[in-house]
């Protein structure tokens, strides 16, 4: 795998963990008790605490894009390991 195409495929895997874990955690004014100020969204979370969920991010992109590399470079399980694929027919 070449350095543009790995780091393609990490900015793209961390994007996909960033979206499953921004909602981990977030709780909106009514949730938590308090008044929503007027002009404020009443479903916008009151502490997002998006520095958690970036690093949180960072760490599960890079276990994600690690497995993917090994796969990729070491050939962890070939087409021929998977036993439902050897008895199909080829062509």
């Amino acid at each position: 795998m070449s350095i543009g195409s790995g780091l393609a495929i990490y900015f793209i895997v961390w994007w996909v963990c960033l979206f499953l874990v921004l909602p981990f955690g977030v709780r909106n004014a009514h949730e938590v008790g308090e008044a929503v100020i007027p002009g404020n969204e009443a479903g916008a979370p009151v502490r997002p605490m998006l520095l958690r969920k970036v690093v949180a991010t960072t760490v599960l992109a890079t276990v994600i894009f690690l497995l993917i590399w090994g796969q990729v470079s070491q050939d962890w399980i070939s087409f021929d390991d998977l036993p439902f694929l050897k008895d199909m027919p080829a062509g």
